[in-house]
């Protein structure tokens, strides 16, 4: 087993779902799920539509309430925090990333880091260092007085992702945040959200279409008509499913259809 292997299994779950169901009326979107994510973990989820992604996002960040399960993300305090029984606590260590750009578009990139911070009880001086750090490893210290309507697509994302990780989350969680950008701009987005996540030692929980994305993933968690049909490493989900690589392994396992963009930019039904 290598090192990294070795010290993603003796860290903390950032995120453990427990047994997860949730229905609206006689449709049932999730049912018994249940999966882990660890502190410095990148974990892909991959599922077609309707498979359930978007209702166990829903729920993660206390959108939802399951009908039933339970979902516990770990505190400040090393302890793990029931979004049930107590979601203040849970939601406060999360940074999540939305499909849906979640940022004003009208105010400098450095007032929408700060306004987050203050949300977060940061005080100034820790927050004007974090932002600081954040601006110069996402490359955006020379636009932080930039109103974010004038950064590329790519830049913004940069900025929901730094603005994610200011307040130094447990878990981060990202719903297809490299929806419209470049190729170029998906790969280096993914590249620095692995880094600094490790760096923070925060899981990320990454939903995603595209298997580029989820080739050097820690572990891809297949999600298929509420259930988890598969979790673990890129190469086991090769082999469970006999397949050379992922995308035909992923559509082998959901029975969909193998339809494939090109040969340079392979996706799976979102």
């Amino acid at each position: 087993m290598a090192l990294a292997d070795i010290t993603a299994t003796q860290s903390p779950q950032a995120l453990r779902c427990e047994s997860v169901r949730k229905a609206f009326g006689a449709r049932v979107a999730l049912e018994g799920v249940s999966l882990t994510v660890r502190r410095g973990e990148f974990v892909a989820l991959l599922g077609p539509n309707g498979a359930g992604k978007t209702t166990l996002f829903q729920v993660l960040t206390g959108l939802f309430v399951a009908d039933a399960g339970r979902v516990t993300v770990l505190g400040s305090d090393r302890q793990d925090h029931d979004m049930r029984r107590d979601p203040v606590r849970a939601l406060a260590r999360l940074g999540i990333v939305f499909q849906q750009p979640a940022i004003d578009l009208d105010l400098p990139v450095l007032a929408n880091l700060r306004f987050h911070a203050d949300l977060h009880g940061l005080p100034r001086r820790v927050a004007t260092q974090r932002i600081a750090r954040l601006l110069d490893d996402f490359g955006l210290a020379a636009r932080a007085r930039a109103p974010v309507r004038e950064l590329s697509g790519g830049n913004r994302r940069k900025v929901e992702l730094a603005r994610a990780l200011l307040h130094e989350p447990a878990l981060l969680l990202l719903d297809e945040p490299t929806v419209g950008l470049d190729p170029a701009s998906r790969a280096q987005l993914v590249g620095i959200a692995r880094r600094l996540a490790a760096q923070a030692q925060a899981g990320v929980l990454w939903a995603t279409h595209l298997v580029q994305e989820v080739e050097h993933a820690d572990r891809v968690i297949v999600l298929d008509r509420g259930t988890v049909r598969f979790d673990g490493t890129p190469a086991a989900l090769r082999g469970v499913a006999g397949r050379d690589d992922v995308e035909s392994a992923f559509l082998a396992m959901t029975r969909a259809p193998a339809t494939s963009a090109n040969n340079t930019e392979r996706s799976v039904p979102a």
